[in-house]
């Protein structure tokens, strides 16, 4: 009688845990789609996508990057960061559970490539986006606040992004379909831009002085929007059809903007300290990817895409683990400092970036074998080692007691 009345017992204040914050639900699910996601990679390059019939796998390759893995991170620092910028009450349950429900069913489409069900993936994922635009909006209109404007524009875009390339998915005009998944991962990183703004100077302050009795920090104003809005120009370049040259150098000033958020980082001996390093690569990593990409339009003897990788694996993806491990301690009143098994996540990361980049760009032999396997193996590491590391303080109750204290 014990032991079959211990699997409710636990199983109900589980789902009471999960359900109080937006970043204990949807960080680990996020970090376990980004685990299982490049696995994708051996279906595309080798088996291929088995329900794929009309949409060519790496097309769905790509979205559930953007959408599966980096889309679940954006839900859970949304629904978290918004109600502490705010003030106001956290989502929970009832409004999280319904979310995941939506963000899960677009994946099990997603995943496998599910051209016959597309329709159905594609309402449940233009619903999740269209559920946290409004709940964006809603709060900057409860608390009567213009400071969640450019969250809700991003947000905005994001999901018009997502109906666009849905579109072309399932009328099979693969170059819309192609064009709108760009659009979309540029979006993703204005959104990342924005969220550094906001994070490095917390995280910056904290490092500097962990009493927070004192501001050593303060960036130059003019910073805080200077990537988005960058983004934002080549985005708009991109859709109204400028040439390819003149949208190069639109992407190589972009990159250029998140290069000088990397000056941000340079505060002393504490530049070395992971929590500043990783906020910091991301910006350096989205920055040369977008500046590849503009090399390329340019006429560079290199391809597009692979610095669309450097931005979107390695920028998106380095920021992504960055928040969840900051977020991941200060969320479960824990002190601001990476373990060592944190650390070997966001080496893993890199590494999977490296593996995946260079080879395009001649400094470094491709790896025998499938291809991108070994990239592959590192990226889903990374991840699957920060889920080991975070998830007993995330599904761990006295946590949540410490935190609402």
């Amino acid at each position: 009688m014990t032991v079959a009345a211990s699997g409710p017992a636990r199983a109900l204040p589980l789902a009471k845990i999960l359900g109080d914050e937006g970043f204990r639900l949807f960080f680990p699910l996020g970090a376990l789609y980004a685990a299982l996601w490049p696995f994708q990679w051996v279906l595309v390059f080798g088996l291929d996508l088995p329900l794929a019939r009309t949409t060519p796998p790496a097309l769905w390759h790509a979205h559930e990057m953007i959408f599966g893995a980096f889309g679940a991170a954006l839900i859970g620092f949304i629904t978290t960061a918004v109600p502490e910028w705010t003030d106001t009450q956290r989502p929970q349950a009832r409004f999280l559970f319904p979310m995941a429900a939506l963000w899960g069913g677009g994946r099990l489409v997603g995943f496998f490539g599910a051209d016959l069900l597309g329709w159905a993936g594609a309402l449940c994922d233009i619903a999740w986006l269209a559920l946290l635009t409004g709940y964006v909006v809603r709060v900057s209109v409860l608390k009567r606040t213009d400071s969640l404007l450019a969250f809700v524009l991003w947000i905005g875009a994001l999901a018009a992004c997502e109906v666009a390339a849905r579109y072309g998915m399932l009328a099979a005009d693969i170059e819309l379909a192609q064009r709108m998944l760009h659009a979309s991962g540029f979006v993703f990183l204005g959104l990342l831009g924005l969220a550094l703004a906001r994070i490095t100077v917390a995280v910056t302050n904290l490092v500097l002085d962990p009493t927070e009795a004192t501001s050593p920090f303060r960036p130059h104003p003019g910073r805080l929007n200077l990537a988005p809005g960058l983004v934002a120009l080549a985005i708009a370049g991109d859709l109204a059809g400028l040439s390819p040259a003149a949208g190069g150098y639109l992407m190589i000033a972009a990159g250029a903007a998140f290069m000088d958020r990397v000056g941000e980082a340079f505060v002393g001996r504490e530049a070395l300290r992971t929590e500043i390093m990783v906020l910091a690569g991301s910006s350096l990593l989205a920055g040369a990817g977008l500046i590849l990409v503009g090399l390329a339009r340019l006429g560079a003897p290199l391809a597009e895409v692979t610095g669309l990788h450097m931005a979107l694996m390695g920028g998106l993806g380095l920021g992504v683990l960055a928040v969840f491990s900051i977020a991941g301690l200060l969320h479960t009143g824990q002190p601001l400092s990476f373990t060592g098994a944190t650390r070997l996540a966001a080496l893993l990361l890199a590494a999977a970036v490296a593996l995946r980049v260079l080879p395009d760009l001649g400094l470094l032999p491709q790896i025998p074998g499938p291809p991108y396997a070994v990239a592959a193996f590192l990226w889903a590491a990374s991840f699957l080692l920060w889920l080991k590391t975070y998830w007993p303080a995330l599904s761990d109750a006295a946590t949540l007691a410490a935190r609402r204290c």
